[in-house]
């Protein structure tokens, strides 16, 4: 099984950005973690804070993965094109957030993603990654 993890914009800043909403593991760290947890599945990471590369991404592996699991960022609440990019490949993507966004700004409560998605994981922290790949095993 070849899963992978695309974060978008600012989450490059995991361990360094606001801890107490985040936590203090950089997803770097934390990834390998997962590859230690999780040795039968291939996974693989990418992260942008450029909109179109998350886009190029998606559709780089969209036809030949068996999932992505997505944590599109703020462009969750803003981009048509990723959730077109979502609905245009046949590997199913399962979106992320590792804040509940629900008790975010009101902006925050809105997903233009969610529909091209399978589901989505939102306020269990890392542990949220963590809860995609076993979703797809």
């Amino acid at each position: 099984m070849k899963i992978l993890i695309i974060n978008g914009p600012n989450l490059n800043l995991l361990g360094k950005r606001e801890p107490d909403v985040y936590g203090s593991t950089s997803f770097e760290e934390y990834f390998e973690g997962l590859k230690k947890a999780f040795q039968d599945v291939e996974l693989h990471y990418f992260q942008s804070n450029v909109e179109g590369e998350l886009i190029n991404k998606i559709h780089e592996v969209g036809f030949t993965f068996d999932a992505i699991l997505l944590n599109a960022g703020g462009y969750t609440h803003t981009s048509v094109a990723i959730s077109d990019a979502i609905a245009a490949v046949t590997t199913p993507t399962l979106e992320i957030h590792i804040s509940n966004i629900y008790k975010r700004e009101e902006f925050r409560h809105k997903s233009i993603i969610s529909k091209s998605c399978v589901g989505m994981i939102s306020g269990l922290g890392l542990k949220g990654y963590a809860l995609g790949i076993l979703y797809f095993q």
